[in-house]
């Protein structure tokens, strides 16, 4: 079973791959930046449980992002020593472009695979996981 939910991982994100080539951000980065997106303002710690990446790469890509001018941190007004993160103007203007080629992506797997089954196998992906963490 992991192998094959690897394969399928693997299936699916080749076709996304070029077009976050093309924006010049890895697939780390893009989740990083698709969940601050979502979720908004949050802290490093929320943004690794949310992107499903480790804190110490996850510690690297804000560096990245940073100086690239996606995001921006500031101090938590009740506790200085923590920062919240957040996309920048440009940040969100990226998760836009990236995000509206992806949709054609999308229309490719629900043509191939149909939106039924879509459906169905994401929830019951969800259902695994869930059952997996109790």
């Amino acid at each position: 079973m992991p192998l094959a939910l690897l394969k399928a991982r693997e299936d699916v994100m080749a076709g996304f791959r070029p077009n976050l080539r093309s924006h010049d951000i890895t697939e780390q980065q893009w989740r990083a930046l698709k969940s601050l997106a979502q979720t908004g303002e949050m802290r490093a710690g929320q943004l690794s449980r949310a992107s499903l990446i480790s804190m110490p790469s996850l510690t690297r890509i804000i560096r990245t992002l940073e100086k690239q001018g996606l995001i921006e941190r500031r101090p938590e007004e009740r506790d200085q020593r923590a920062a919240l993160l957040s996309l920048t103007e440009k940040g969100h203007e990226l998760v836009l472009s990236v995000s509206h080629a992806a949709e054609k992506r999308y229309d490719e797997i629900v043509a191939a695979f149909g939106l039924d089954r879509l459906e169905r196998l994401h929830l019951m992906l969800e259902e695994l996981s869930e059952a997996l963490t109790r």
